[in-house]
């Protein structure tokens, strides 16, 4: 196969004076890469053409591995990133119509076979791999098992929002769990020291990705639940692909953070990544950044709510002095304290006023009882013996004192008390007359 590289002849090229003063004919390139010297090698464009050479030669195979990334918007092309299910390997995937009608309904997370065959993009020397079928492997959706797992995992309770904890307003030292040297410790720490500086960290270094991820994040977990100064426990990662991840959506993660006693905060990936660790955790964060002004609170805003608070005891103390003060300027201007005999004035109108209504009450009891006593001495007077006596009357009495009302009561030579008006007289009876 003859390829035109756009060198042009000999004739109309200059001689070769060991420096690259334009494109050389392919006759005056090495034919094979041992011949290539520091003095005569191949341009870019000869390797990438001999690499695109190399692999047409190839031939078509099936690939087994999990979709990370898949773009099937148009219906002429599409594209997917696919992983290798145990490595951490990835290889690009393109297909046209037919390969995008069967690939349209595939997730991410799928397990899939594809088949087609390698070849290199010469204009970048980029490998790829131009597929013309794809079927789904093993289990199926990736994204489904993990659903199963959270369907059974939350009907034992594992979510529930009571078994929640609530976060410590004021932590005095944070576990950390993240991959060692990450950028998910800086931010978080960074973060939390600028919002809380009095914070204490303590940092568990874990695999955040790969097979070793579920144990090392448990013990981590774990770790930090039985120390008795940490006050609540941070599980951050960095963004990822779904595969990525994926350790944080494994069972045992999970159960080790439903169990954790001490307030834990899930901040795996970004704002739309999600894993089952999201779900058992006490609370998520969308970010690292994001757990670290969940967990702590601004020192500024603290400063800023102690100052209010500081401010409203001022105004409400200060109120209540001058109302205090009011009310003793209102005692100390009122007549009864400027001029005290005000306060006797009412009490001794009442007496006076009583004394008066005694003085009459018992002037007419003295009257009454006067013109009673008159009354009476006049009915006395008037019934009494004297008054017979004094109108020429007297009165007869025998010898024992017996008042003698009947002549026939007397005999002759009877001894009779005479009574008069004035002073008796003793008599003796002579004779009777009835």
């Amino acid at each position: 196969m003859t390829v035109d590289y756009g060198y042009g002849s000999a004739a109309s090229q200059p001689a070769d004076t060991g420096t690259s003063a334009g494109p050389r004919p392919l006759d005056q390139l090495p034919r094979l890469a041992r011949d290539t010297t520091a003095e005569n090698p191949w341009p870019v464009s000869v390797l990438s053409q001999k690499y695109h050479n190399a692999v047409a030669k190839w031939p078509e195979a099936w690939v087994e591995g999990q979709i990370v990334e898949i773009n099937m918007r148009r219906s002429t092309s599409g594209y997917i990133s696919l992983r290798d299910n145990f490595e951490e390997v990835s290889l690009s995937v393109m297909g046209f119509s037919r390969f995008v009608a069967k690939a349209r309904d595939f997730r991410q997370g799928d397990r899939v076979v594809v088949h087609g065959k390698a070849d290199v993009w010469v204009k970048a020397t980029r490998l790829s791999f131009v597929a013309d079928d794809i079927r789904r492997i093993g289990a199926g959706d990736l994204k489904a098992q993990i659903d199963e797992l959270r369907k059974r995992l939350k009907g034992e309770g594992l979510f529930d929002a009571e078994n929640k904890v609530p976060l410590p307003e004021f932590p005095a030292c944070i576990g950390l769990v993240c991959a060692p040297q990450a950028r998910a410790e800086g931010d978080v720490i960074t973060n939390v020291n600028l919002r809380w500086p009095a914070v204490r960290f303590k940092v568990v270094h874990a695999h955040v990705q790969g097979a070793q991820c579920p144990a090392d994040v448990i013990a981590a977990i774990q770790r930090l639940d039985a120390d008795p100064e940490v006050d609540v426990i941070i599980v951050a990662r960095g963004g990822g692909s779904f595969e990525d991840l994926i350790g944080f959506s494994d069972e045992g993660v999970v159960r080790a953070t439903a169990a954790c006693v001490t307030p834990i905060v899930s901040a795996v990936g970004h704002e739309d990544d999600w894993t089952l660790i999201d779900l058992a955790a006490d609370l998520r964060a969308s970010t690292p950044t994001d757990a670290a002004k969940r967990v702590v609170p601004d020192v500024h805003e603290q400063w800023q709510l102690i100052a209010g608070a500081i401010g409203q005891m001022r105004m409400r103390i200060s109120a209540r002095v001058d109302n205090e003060t009011r009310l003793i300027e209102g005692y100390a201007t009122r007549p009864s304290l400027t001029q005290p005999q005000t306060m006797l004035e009412p009490h001794q109108r009442f007496v006076d006023d009583a004394v008066v209504r005694m003085r009459h009450g018992l002037t007419r009891i003295v009257d009454d009882a006067t013109m009673t006593v008159e009354k009476l001495h006049a009915s006395l007077t008037a019934l009494s013996p004297q008054s017979t006596l004094n109108r020429g009357y007297a009165v007869v009495q025998t010898a024992d004192g017996h008042v003698l009302d009947d002549a026939a009561h007397a005999a002759p030579g009877d001894a009779l008390t005479i009574t008069l008006k004035r002073g008796t007289v003793t008599a003796e009876a002579t004779g009777t007359q009835s």
